[in-house]
């Protein structure tokens, strides 16, 4: 069935044409449904997200989240692809433990899910995971959750993935560097007595995965970066000619630790930091130093939220309110355009994760406002630093391989 959308603001190619667009849908539809499709006319539409950093918990921890809750929350976000991070029980260090969340995915994702094998086997850092089983399955590597301490395990890994054309997407994080830490090393912890999180943390490891990376020739991605000092050093590394790129998460560009509460679900890892490191990825994003938004989705159970800033888990949810959050609050205040912030959500993610040009397509009302209530997410995890909050731009569809992932007309 073809649907038409009148007068839509349509991204193409990079830029916003103004026009009637159609669209082909394989659902069979009632045409008491079409009927109401008016209410799409004036609307963005946009080739629909793509998210390579996200955790849908599932298998081994289906409490937190399962396959079909994450793509669900995923769809009800605009995304038509998602990369689910290995952090699993079994962790996918290998073909036979991989299976299990192939299987799942088969049978329950409602949008594309692209599994990261695990750099080292279990996440332990210690021995490679098997990583020519895993290639014709992932399309990167990863022990998110978890930086890889040795420096001669990471070198081999980059090895390996480079000579299989594979991505290391790599967490950065010295242990050496925390020191007991849990929330960003400023002015919110030293007031409020906190074990503060270093910067030097995050960029100390990137220093020296950026030397493996140009080393080895590797295609290396730096996941959630949160800091001004990893903002430069991927910069520079860039203009060496390295073959790397990051991401930042809507938190980062939009909140800094003067907007902490003592509430678990301002808690992540690494955590909100200062107003100069916001502005850093902020001016990262618009210059193509920071290449990707990725959400850092990672639901847990209210109980594992419930210990403020000290003893909650790490990890917030932020599937459902990514592009209203970074709509609401960089592109409608001029911070920057819509096309940069699509083709961060959108375009680059694809095209360094070796993904084609999607034909999905999301569509989303710009001029509706909402208020966060986490009690309506798909998501099962409820904790987000945007509770509460009013944002701008509800999405009203979205379309996978011609099927109506999420429909939303009210």
């Amino acid at each position: 069935m073809k649907l038409t959308l009148k007068n839509a603001s349509v991204y193409d190619g990079g830029i916003f044409k103004t026009d009637d667009f159609s669209f082909e849908i394989t659902d069979n539809i009632p045409y008491s449904l079409t009927d109401n499709l008016f209410k799409l006319n004036n609307c963005f539409v946009f080739p629909a997200f793509c998210d390579v950093h996200v955790h849908l918990r599932e298998p081994g921890f289906s409490y937190k989240e399962t396959i079909r809750s994450g793509t669900l929350a995923a769809a009800r976000g605009g995304f038509g692809d998602i990369f689910s991070m290995p952090n699993l029980n079994p962790v996918p260090s290998d073909e036979g433990k991989l299976k299990v969340q192939l299987d799942l995915i088969k049978e329950y994702a409602v949008i594309r899910v692209h599994p990261y094998g695990s750099i080292t086997v279990d996440e332990k850092g210690e021995v490679l995971s098997d990583f020519n089983s895993l290639a014709k399955y992932c399309p990167a590597f990863s022990d998110d959750g978890r930086g890889v301490q040795d420096e001669n395990i990471m070198r081999k890994a980059m090895c390996e993935a480079q000579k299989l054309g594979k991505v290391i997407a790599a967490h950065c994080e010295d242990n050496s560097l925390l020191r007991g830490g849990y929330i960003h090393d400023g002015e919110y912890a030293r007031l409020h007595g906190h074990k503060g999180i270093s910067s030097e943390s995050e960029w100390r490891q990137i220093e020296r995965d950026l030397r493996l990376a140009k080393e080895t020739g590797c295609k290396y991605h730096v996941c959630h970066v949160s800091c001004k000092e990893s903002v430069e050093l991927i910069r520079k590394a860039k203009a060496e000619g390295a073959d790397v790129t990051c991401e930042t998460a809507p938190h980062y560009l939009i909140l800094d630790d003067s907007c902490l509460k003592e509430d678990g679900r301002f808690k992540m890892n690494p955590p909100i930091r200062s107003k100069a490191d916001r502005e850093a990825l902020i001016e990262g994003l618009s210059d193509g130093t920071v290449d990707m938004i990725a959400t850092d989705h990672a639901p847990h159970s209210a109980a594992e939220k419930s210990g403020g800033l000290e003893k909650s888990l790490m990890g917030v949810v932020g599937l459902e309110t990514a592009f209203s959050a970074l709509y609401t609050h960089l592109v409608k205040p001029g911070l920057i355009p819509l096309e940069r912030l699509i083709n961060a959500m959108s375009d680059a993610p694809r095209k360094r994760f070796g993904l084609a040009p999607t034909k999905d397509i999301c569509v989303f009302d710009p001029t509706c406002e909402y208020t966060v209530n986490p009690a309506d997410f798909l998501s099962k995890g409820r904790a987000t630093p945007f509770e509460g909050e009013k944002l701008f731009g509800v999405c009203r569809l979205t379309v996978s391989d011609g099927k109506i992932a999420y429909l939303n007309l009210n």
